[in-house]
């Protein structure tokens, strides 16, 4: 008898680990933890919102950081200018997200129509044309020298504000799982496989690409608002390379197309460069940190080709096939087969 979907196993540990989340701070004073665990949640957000994108559609873009800083100024500004108040805060994500929904849909429109390389480079082109007006508009961005903001009175208690991401990420993910296994989510991962054969089935391909980068877009400016409102601070190095490259090594890392996989992807990377760059200020060495970052990423490509999610999922899949057949024939032939062989 199959269990009931709210009591998969899958759900039952995704209960549990948020149940521990939940009670972390509670059980560990740790203030330095929690600012980690905060910043891996908001991360994992980003990361999430480009497996989109990578793991769901095939799409590899160069510039996923232009709506990380859209959302991140969107709320830096408005903080800043109007009230530092929860109303505002609110109001500064919902119009990063509507720009970012509008950036992303004239950028989708403009690029999904090339291919691969082609479409990865305009994407850092537009993200750099961003880049360069955000520094060169000064009067309202501070250009790259950026300018602090005071966060609302609510969130001067790290923990309050660790429960606010933690409830963004639990929402985010819960409606991108319900996005990705939709028939829409499935159409994607259909032009993830085979965009010629899905266009020839009558679907219009582009749209459902521009959809994915909609969606995409909107997710990471609400990671760039929280990130900004964690800082207290914004400057144009949010709208960076880096910034890409980390949510691109996050969803490598973690699985591409798993939604979970981004997440622990942000894990392990933000731990990393915490505990790496943390060791540098004992141990000359570490100095350096960065190489032995290097090393962890191959190192974790190497053994985990398909990414730490994928990599245990594909095990799993193949054991509990084997286990299947082995169970089959056990049991010996069937009675057909029996009936034949008489």
């Amino acid at each position: 008898m199959n269990q009931p979907a709210l009591l998969s196993k899958q759900n039952i540990i995704f209960v549990l680990l948020l149940v521990a989340l939940v009670a972390f701070p509670f059980v560990a004073d740790s203030r330095t933890l929690t600012i980690l665990l905060t910043q891996i949640f908001i991360f994992g957000i980003l990361a999430m919102s480009y497996d989109i994108l990578l793991g769901y559609t095939g799409i590899v873009s160069f510039g996923h950081a232009m709506f990380f800083g859209v959302g991140a100024y969107s709320t830096a500004i408005m903080l800043k200018e109007i009230d530092p108040t929860i109303t505002v805060f609110i109001s500064s994500i919902a119009i990063g997200m509507i720009l970012s929904g509008i950036i992303s849909f004239f950028v989708g429109l403009l690029t999904l129509r090339l291919k691969s390389h082609f479409f990865a480079m305009l994407t850092l082109a537009i993200s750099g044309l961003l880049l360069v007006v955000a520094e060169k508009w000064r009067t309202v961005t501070k250009g790259n020298d950026g300018f602090t903001f005071r966060a609302p009175e609510v969130f001067k208690d790290r923990i309050v504000f660790y429960f606010c991401v933690l409830a963004c990420l639990v929402i985010v993910f819960l409606l991108l799982r319900r996005f990705v296994n939709s028939p829409l989510g499935r159409v994607l991962i259909a032009v993830r496989e085979n965009e010629q054969r899905t266009r020839s089935l009558g679907f219009k391909t582009l749209h459902y690409k521009v959809i994915s980068s909609i969606v995409a877009g909107v997710i990471a400016s609400l990671a760039g608002s929280l990130y900004a409102v964690s800082l207290r601070f914004v400057n144009t190095s949010m709208m960076t390379m880096d910034i890409t490259l980390d949510a691109l090594l996050m969803t490598i890392i973690g699985g591409v197309g798993t939604l979970i996989g981004p997440l622990v992807g942000s894990v392990v990377i933000e731990f990393a460069q915490h505990y790496l760059s943390g060791l540098a200020r004992d141990f000359p060495i570490f100095e350096r940190w960065i190489i032995f970052f290097g090393i962890i990423y191959i190192l974790a490509v190497v053994f985990f080709p398909k990414g730490i999610v994928g990599s245990i999922m594909a095990k799993f899949s193949k054991w509990k096939q084997q286990h299947t057949i082995e169970s089959v024939v056990s049991k010996g032939p069937l009675p057909e087969e029996k009936e034949r062989s008489e």
